[in-house]
């Protein structure tokens, strides 16, 4: 076993927790809520059942995750974050809207994982843009929809489509993760047949200034 370093900070400290390999995609799949094992495993695709195991032990021992049986007629145990781990999402989502500015969109062969949307709108979603913003986005992406409810300014991301959007964007991908990535305005996707809308074209422009990480990540840069 590798030698680990013996310092005094913070930093160190919190990679002991959950610097192992497959330990923050753990707790990715977990921010979106309680889980099964299988539906852990699901979710990481090749990991192995046996690190599986020892990661989630790692973290239950290190009080990131908890694992809690559930009442009939479900009477199954799922794992969930614990207040602690819950401290993560923040850094989890800066880590996302980091890697994403290296990364690039997202090709036709890639695969994404389920659900995608539901960790992607909370770490594009900027707060200080929505401050105080009532609004309800559904975005259909090459045929994954959700919807993304903010209300007074905290957002609400869900799987499908809500029947009271203020505003329904069609578009691939590519052209979200550009409109995201602050590289291509709106009314220049709709100019060139990239994205579809029903709403005010005002309601589309803050959209892609709410659900955006430019401002972040190029003040990170």
């Amino acid at each position: 076993m590798a030698k680990r370093l013996d310092q005094y900070c913070p930093v160190v400290h919190a990679l002991s927790l959950v610097g192992e390999r497959w330990s923050l995609l753990i707790v990715r799949e977990l921010l979106r809520g309680p889980k099964r094992y299988t539906d852990i495993e699901h979710g990481l695709h090749g990991i192995p059942s046996n690190i599986l195991s020892s990661r989630l032990r790692d973290l239950e021992a290190g009080g990131v995750v908890q694992k809690r049986k559930l009442p009939p007629p479900a009477a199954c145990n799922v794992y969930e974050l614990t207040e602690y781990g819950q401290g993560l999402e923040e850094p989890v989502y800066a880590l996302a809207r980091w890697g994403a500015r290296s990364l690039g969109p997202p090709k036709p062969e890639d695969e994404l994982y389920e659900d995608w949307g539901l960790n992607a709108f909370r770490a594009i979603f900027d707060p200080h843009a929505a401050e105080g913003l009532t609004e309800t986005y559904v975005l259909d992406v090459d045929g994954d929809v959700f919807t993304a409810r903010i209300v007074d300014g905290v957002l609400e991301p869900s799987c499908g489509a809500a029947d009271d959007a203020d505003l329904v964007v069609t578009t691939d991908k590519e052209t979200f993760f550009f409109l995201c990535a602050g590289e291509l305005e709106p009314r220049e996707a709709v100019k060139k047949r990239l994205l579809r809308y029903e709403g005010e074209e005002q309601t589309l422009e803050r959209c892609f200034r709410v659900l955006s990480f430019v401002g972040r990540s190029r003040a990170a840069a």
